[in-house]
């Protein structure tokens, strides 16, 4: 018999999951409700800080995570199971971050139609959030701006290619 205090944590988490269920008709009235427009913020990862980082990937390609990019011995790189991404970086920055990639697929193929890093920062501004640091709204080129979350979470939106405007497939 488990101790009842894995039991409560079991089920917090099971209770936590369940919350976060969301189904299409749930989300168009969260949409809906805060009036809102919502922004197509591209391509999503999670980047976290690691100590060790063939440790940090050998656990993770043990999840059945398989590495997509990057260079283990400039110590980074990104892990991919299905479409959920991980990028694992050594000694490169202090907290474990969230990253948008307007302008990517998942496949990091460039879309021709996308909300260009500049206007989700405009966006954002307008809300009453304020990048830092932020993009410069006169280029048109790849560009990034930071934020962070009530927590102190870093958010990076890195986009690598250049606004839908000027862009012009090959």
């Amino acid at each position: 018999m488990e101790p009842p205090v894995k039991l409560c944590i079991a089920g917090i988490v099971i209770l936590f999951a369940a919350g976060c269920a969301s189904t299409p008709a749930a989300d168009s009235a969260v949409n809906q409700s805060s009036g809102e427009d919502q922004m197509r913020l591209g391509n999503f990862s999670v980047s976290l800080t690691v100590k060790d980082i063939a440790a940090s990937r050998a656990f993770y390609e043990k999840l059945g995570f398989k590495m997509v990019s990057g260079d283990q011995s400039k110590n980074w790189i990104v892990l991919q199971n299905e479409s959920t991404k991980i990028g694992l970086f050594q000694g490169m920055f202090e907290r474990n971050m969230l990253t948008f990639n307007p302008g990517w697929d998942s496949s990091k193929a460039t879309l021709t139609d996308f909300e260009d890093v500049r206007e989700i920062q405009k966006t954002l501004k307008a809300r009453g959030i304020t990048p830092d640091p932020a993009a410069d709204e006169s280029t048109t080129g790849p560009a990034y701006f930071m934020l962070a979350d009530p927590d102190g979470n870093p958010i990076l939106f890195d986009q690598h290619v250049p606004s839908p405007a000027s862009y012009r497939p090959q």
